[in-house]
């Protein structure tokens, strides 16, 4: 008649009781390789975190294609056929845009005069840009067919202008022509630079007042921050397919954010092996533990097999020991991880909360060193000749 469970979990633990230094040890490994391996993966997903605000806070990741100047060739413009070409052969594009920069125009409403930057686009420009508006409305279809002189301002240049003043429907003269304001952007700097006013125009009443149909840049969107690189190049071999003998090149305003992703990447898969070993180093005092147990408990094991307990519920105590070594070494270490973590990352303002994924991950890595390492121990414990084990009582 073999043990009950809670019998068999009962023994274990006053097992392990019975050794508290030996115990103690066996689960400091693994609450070394637990906390390692917890730490690097927090570490992880808190810097993905940070580099999503980021990305947030600088507007959506998008490539910026340029025609290369050179000294001893004519300068190419790009118009809107080119943004056309590329939208027919470029996959994974969320969205694609044109834009020009005009320079700085002097704009007035009523007594007050600023000089913004003036900006003529496409439509799907805050679309490409991840921009949004906080009144009044952008660019339609209507206003690029109907040649429409409407103007879309940003937060910073409301203020220099308009004060307090709602200025969705107001006229504003820019370089001595009428634009209704329509819209007004949010003023989101790319970067620590102070900021600057901006003015947006449809790309169509630009052009036909410059009677051109060139159109600066070319702006591409992609679906995947991971695509960016791989688009970007893409997007160049096609133009220069297009342009024989002409360079293009391609700007992208999160090269910084990539960069920092790349070498968090490595730096995260040297601190997971760091992890492993750390977590193998305490599988291994765990084996060293239960080899040492079963010697000292041959006479022990011996009787309990005279008194009717099976080889599998032998085998299942030495297991359940390890188990238990494990599970408590783990959830300390998760413990002291997590308040490690919560309080540094409100030191420096850093986004984190508790992952149970990650908790699962290292705990469960913890459980499966730790059993594997008590099965070879558990099996030879079974395997004890019930007779030679009273022997060596």
């Amino acid at each position: 008649m073999g043990i009950s469970p809670f019998d068999l979990l009962n023994l274990a633990y006053r097992s392990l009781r019975s050794h508290p230094l030996r115990s103690t040890l066996s689960m400091l490994g693994v609450f070394m390789g637990v906390a390692a391996v917890s730490a690097t993966l927090q570490a992880g997903s808190i810097s993905r975190a940070v580099i999503a605000r980021q990305l947030a806070e600088r507007g959506a990741p998008q490539i910026t294609l340029y025609p290369q100047w050179k000294p001893d060739r004519i300068v190419l413009q790009l118009r809107l056929e080119d943004m056309e070409f590329l939208r027919q052969r470029l996959t994974g594009v969320q969205a694609m845009s044109a834009l020009n920069w005009a320079g700085q125009m002097p704009t007035v409403f009523q007594d007050q005069e600023y000089l913004p930057s003036m900006s003529p686009v496409t439509q799907d420009y805050l679309l490409t840009s991840g921009k949004n508006l906080v009144r009044g409305r952008f660019f339609t279809a209507t206003d690029f067919a109907n040649y429409r002189p409407v103007a879309v301002i940003d937060e910073f240049l409301v203020k220099e202008l308009f004060g307090d003043r709602n200025p969705v429907g107001e006229q504003i003269v820019v370089g001595r022509r009428v634009y209704v304001v329509v819209g007004v952007l949010e003023m989101r700097p790319d970067d620590d630079s102070p900021p600057e006013s901006q003015i947006l125009v449809p790309m169509a009443v630009y052009n036909a007042l410059r009677g051109k149909q060139d159109i600066g840049s070319i702006q591409i969107r992609p679906y995947r921050l991971e695509d960016l690189e791989d688009l970007s190049d893409r997007a160049v071999e096609l133009l220069e397919q297009r342009y024989p003998g002409f360079s293009f090149w391609a700007w992208n305003n999160v090269e910084d954010l990539i960069q920092q992703q790349k070498t968090l990447e490595l730096a995260t898969r040297g601190l997971m092996v760091v992890g492993a070993i750390a977590l193998l180093v305490g599988g291994v005092g765990i084996a060293n533990i239960m080899i040492a147990s079963v010697t000292e408990r041959t006479s022990e094991i011996g009787i309990r097999r005279a008194v009717g307990a099976t080889q599998h519920d032998i085998a299942l105590q030495f297991v359940l020991e390890a188990a238990l070594l494990s599970l408590v070494g783990g959830t300390v270490a998760l413990g002291v991880v997590h308040v490690v973590a919560a309080n540094v990352t409100e030191i420096f303002d850093l986004p984190y909360q508790f992952e149970v994924r990650i908790a699962a991950l290292a705990l469960g890595s913890a459980l499966v060193v730790g059993v594997g390492a008590g099965f070879p121990p558990a099996l030879r414990a079974s395997q004890l000749d019930p007779v030679q084990a009273l022997r060596s009582q």
